[in-house]
């Protein structure tokens, strides 16, 4: 099939280059010249595992190219994805300007019968306002389509080729085939493609992931309970994530949620029920638990130096907002690093990928180490925020010559209570007893 997909950003390359990869010839369209430069060239402008090999393998087989200029591949597209940023304005209701410029554009130009899919994460009715925008210039035939993203940064890829379901939303039997064949190469297994309306289905991913978001806010709450009456939470974890009814995942208590889904959905979902006059109080409480969670650890902190921060040297592991990626959008560390150095700290930083992105938005404020160790130089105390791998079995001997002071606050419960007090660290976590 032809498809052209409009953005290139970490949505729209995944999706771009994962339809590629299973025959498809894919046009990919953004006005960044230089990002698209760089994308013919074959330099990949996102960090996700596994995207690069497959990304450069359909460049070369001539399946996947990119353009600054939709008209040009617009005629022979047959589905025209719309992977466009919706970031939440003053208020957290989601900005469909990106969306509906394109959507305008396309009824200037279309010429043909084209299936437009809406594949950002949008607020209900937006395929509704798309379908108006083309048909205020357009008037042939054409569908408009909500197929949500269900993409977890770290594994997209293979979330894309292998997805647990694929939702799409239309009343058009016409598109419903045209998205079937498309979609046939990735659910050979038996995973269902689930069709429905398309309110349902822009529905459904804010359901999704607000629903995930209160499963983390839930045990973050719990994790705040064991800490005060003595219980264990990774017990608490164990005992009610083998019910099946609950399931073993999202369980994990830590210093919050971030990235660029679950605060700007929850938020989006938030200001859609306050529109039709709905008062969505747990999501309300779960995002007050997520502000809150973001700034345990630095409680834990001014609670064991009486507040008296000021000069004390903090090497801080982990900036991006979960593992395997190099998002700092909504992380846990940037609300850290914002209170601690405003209480008279330095903090020295290291993260796999995400220090380039720091850099950008926060500049000098903090320093940054070319390694874990090197952050821990002369530090009053480590701080971990991220829990990337590296950081699960590191060598204490070597951290001991390092840091000034045994001490850790550990915002990811990485390593055993049990065990760092056997190596004689003042060790704090999330829901468990200090040692």
């Amino acid at each position: 099939m032809k498809i052209t997909v409009v953005g290139t950003g970490y949505v729209g390359l995944v999706t771009g280059t994962c339809f590629a990869e299973t025959g498809n010839k894919v046009s990919c369209v953004d006005i960044d010249k230089n990002k698209v430069d760089k994308l013919s060239a074959g330099q990949i402008t996102i960090y996700e595992p596994g995207l690069e090999k497959i990304f450069l393998r359909n460049i070369k087989e001539g399946r996947l190219t990119f353009t600054t200029q939709l008209e040009t591949v617009l005629d022979e597209a047959e589905i025209i994805f719309l992977a466009l940023p919706t970031p939440p304005g003053a208020d957290g209701s989601a900005d469909l300007k990106y969306i509906l410029g394109v959507a305008d554009h396309l009824g200037k130009v279309m010429k043909s019968y084209k299936v437009i899919v809406n594949k950002s994460t949008v607020p209900v009715g937006t395929a509704d306002k798309v379908k108006a925008a083309i048909a205020k210039n357009y008037k042939g035939e054409f569908d408009v389509v909500s197929n949500p993203e269900f993409l977890r940064e770290g594994v997209a890829v293979d979330d894309f080729m292998k997805p647990d379901r694929v939702v799409v939303g239309t009343k058009s039997d016409r598109a419903k085939k045209l998205m079937s064949d498309l979609y046939a190469p990735f659910v050979r297994q038996g995973n269902p493609v689930i069709f429905m309306d398309e309110r349902s289905s822009e529905l459904t991913k804010y359901a999704a992931n607000s629903f995930l978001a209160t499963k983390i806010s839930f045990m973050n709450e719990i994790a705040q309970l064991c800490e005060r009456m003595g219980a264990d939470v990774d017990m608490v974890r164990r005992g009610i994530g083998s019910d099946d009814r609950i399931g073993k995942r999202f369980l994990f208590p830590g210093i919050g949620y971030g990235g660029s889904c679950f605060p700007k959905d929850v938020q989006a979902l938030i200001m859609s029920s306050d529109e039709v006059k709905y008062d969505f109080e747990i999501l309300k409480a779960v995002e007050k638990v997520n502000t809150h969670q973001k700034l345990h650890l630095v409680e834990k902190v001014k609670g064991y130096y009486k507040g008296n921060l000021k000069g004390k040297q903090i090497a801080l592991w982990g900036l991006a907002f979960k593992p395997n990626t190099d998002d700092i959008r909504e992380a846990p560390a940037l609300s850290i690093i914002e209170a601690l150095t405003q209480l008279g700290a330095t903090i020295t930083a290291y993260d796999p990928e995400a220090m380039p992105n720091v850099k950008a938005q926060i500049g000098d404020k903090i320093k940054y180490a070319t390694n874990q160790y090197e952050a821990l130089m002369g530090a009053d105390f480590l701080i971990i925020a991220t829990e990337w791998s590296e950081f699960r079995t590191p060598d204490f001997e070597r951290m001991e010559k390092e840091i000034k002071n045994k001490i850790i606050f550990d915002g990811r419960n990485l390593f055993e209570v049990a065990k760092m007090k056997e190596l004689g660290y003042h060790y704090e976590s999330i829901g468990r007893a200090s040692s």
